[in-house]
């Protein structure tokens, strides 16, 4: 009988190490299979054949051991190791790779399987599929507005790659940045007048003109003339005031002014001509312009020399506009440039502008609003320090659109338009409209958030990849072509998404590479070669054995 077992053992030796190339063998042919999780097999003895049974001890002896002889062994396990495969970078953002234990979910023919293997593309209907076998993948379909449902309950993951976004009017801008505290004041505050009037020509004599500026930063031209009066060496002093187009906005007269010899030739004003531009009197006023500026003509001399005029605003400073703009859209998509210019009328005290140009009105006009803002002691802007309490531009669009009526956020304490030391600068945070515009482009982020791109730059959520985990993934059973299905000892499977919630991420543009080592592979192959090779000789040698007993009746 021993020799018959020895027989049977080295038979389920081959057996056994037989199915343990056979797994290993798959395991190097699916070496570069995406997604493949290799296995290993176990071994177990079988039953033992009882020679002798052990004894107890007693009081006189001791006791004794069970004799016992092998009959051979079985597999005992075939396992898969779910260990985590290295990810390689494809570039097709259809290409998904998955970090943790869930598994992506498909359906095929009415019946889900489960697979890590994520080489995905779109196909002509716009539904997510495995590209080996058209296994739609499952998830949650985002809404009109881009908000993915709650639950769980899946379904085909569809993108119409025809899909259009509408115009959206803008309603609000954002503004924020920085007005310099140390700024000059915007509107020109003093005018210079000096130079020469040639005492032997009877003029009148009209100076070189020069810009000023009013609290908005809008240019006007100082034109400045003298007349002789009938008494010697003396003038009147006038000046007109126009704007961008030509129209006088204020006029006034100074004098007259009368020069008198200083003692070397020179003729200078007078104490009572110099006094004409003391005080308040030397102000040139003009509110409806917002225009109010000093203005001097005591370094102004009369001699024989050529006549030299001229006139200096503020040292010929350019006004200070703290300049910002950001395209809006009315109701039919099209962009209009709305400007914001800020300027200093105060210490802590800024006005503001919003304008858009005539070519953006039905009427060819340019519209605007404007209003002031005061700012704290320490920079920051109290909402209740902004003039209107509302700020607004209001416009009809050229083209049929829907009139505009845009709100001007300027933010309040340091979120917002601030007013420190640094250097000036204003700028749109944000606007909420946008063009029309068609998908260009599909990108999924690390939670299987599937995020179209627009042609005007806008980006929408459009569906959402979800995937299941199972309390044993040894319990699944593989069907091919990279899936598995769920059998009774996987446990149900537990649909969730991405993140948190499964403990798993997703990489786009990669793909999940088989997790099969293959110098262990080999070192495998040779130890169930040589075991397979040792039960041989186990079987020979016992064969040898029972032709030696046939032998003895020779």
């Amino acid at each position: 009988m021993a020799l018959m077992n020895s027989l049977f053992s080295g038979v389920s030796g081959l057996q056994n190490l037989q199915s343990m190339m056979d797994v290993i063998g798959n395991n190097i042919a699916n070496v570069n299979t995406i997604g493949f999780k290799g296995s290993r097999v176990t071994f177990s003895d079988t039953f033992n054949q009882i020679i002798k049974s052990g004894t107890n001890p007693s009081d006189t002896t001791g006791g004794t051991n069970s004799f016992e002889i092998g009959l051979g062994m079985k597999i005992n396990s075939i396992d898969q190791n779910w260990s985590q495969g290295t990810f390689d970078t494809t570039g097709i953002n259809t290409d998904l790779a998955l970090q943790g234990n869930g598994l992506f979910i498909t359906k095929q023919n009415g019946e889900n399987f489960y697979t890590r293997a994520g080489a995905f593309t779109f196909d002509a209907n716009g539904k997510l599929v495995s590209s080996s076998d058209g296994a739609v993948v499952q998830g949650k379909v985002a809404n009109a507005a881009g908000d993915v449902p709650p639950g769980n309950n899946l379904q085909d993951i569809l993108v119409d790659t025809n899909l259009k976004l509408p115009a959206v009017a803008t309603t609000n801008i954002k503004w924020g940045g920085n007005l310099e505290s140390g700024s000059v004041l915007t509107r020109s505050e003093s005018v210079i007048n000096s130079g020469n009037i040639n005492s032997s020509l009877a003029g009148p004599f009209t100076q070189s003109q020069t810009t000023v500026y009013n609290n908005s930063g809008d240019p006007y031209t100082l034109n400045l003339t003298y007349t002789k009066t009938a008494n010697p060496n003396q003038y009147t002093e006038s000046y007109n005031v126009t704007d961008s187009t030509g129209t006088s906005v204020g006029t006034g007269t100074i004098g007259p002014l009368q020069f008198v010899d200083d003692g070397t030739g020179n003729f200078v004003l007078d104490a009572a001509s110099k006094a004409l531009f003391d005080g308040s009197n030397n102000r040139v006023n003009i509110p409806n312009s917002n225009l109010d500026f000093k203005f001097d003509s005591t370094a102004v001399t009369q001699n024989a020399s050529t006549t030299t005029l001229g006139l200096s605003a503020d040292g010929n400073r350019t006004p200070n506009i703290v300049t910002g703009s950001v395209s809006v859209y009315d109701s039919l998509g099209n962009a209009h440039q709305v400007t914001m210019n800020f300027t200093k009328i105060a210490d802590n005290t800024w006005a503001w502008t919003a304008s858009v140009p005539g070519t953006s009105t039905v009427n060819g006009q340019s519209a605007s609003s404007t209003g002031t803002v005061t700012f704290n002691a320490d920079g920051t802007l109290d909402p209740a320090n902004i003039s209107p309490s509302k700020p607004d531009l209001t416009f009809t669009p050229a083209g049929g659109a829907n009139p505009l009526n845009i709100a001007l956020d300027l933010g309040s304490s340091f979120s917002g338009v601030t007013q420190t030391s640094s250097s000036s600068v204003v700028s749109a945070l944000s606007q909420d409209g946008a063009s029309s515009a068609s998908l260009s482009n599909i990108n999924i982020d690390q939670y299987g958030n599937i995020v179209g791109v627009f042609t005007n730059g806008n980006s929408k959520t459009l569906a959402q990849i979800m995937v299941a985990t199972f309390n044993n993934l040894n319990g699944l059973t593989s069907v091919g072509d990279n899936m598995y299905k769920a059998m009774a000892n996987s446990g149900t499977p537990i649909i969730s998404q991405l993140g948190e919630d499964s403990g798993t991420t997703v990489q786009s543009g990669a793909l999940e590479q088989s997790n099969v080592d293959l110098s262990n592979e080999m070192t495998q192959m040779i130890v169930a070669q040589r075991g397979f090779q040792a039960n041989a000789r186990v079987i020979t040698s016992a064969d040898n054995m029972l032709q030696e007993i046939t032998s003895l009746i020779r």
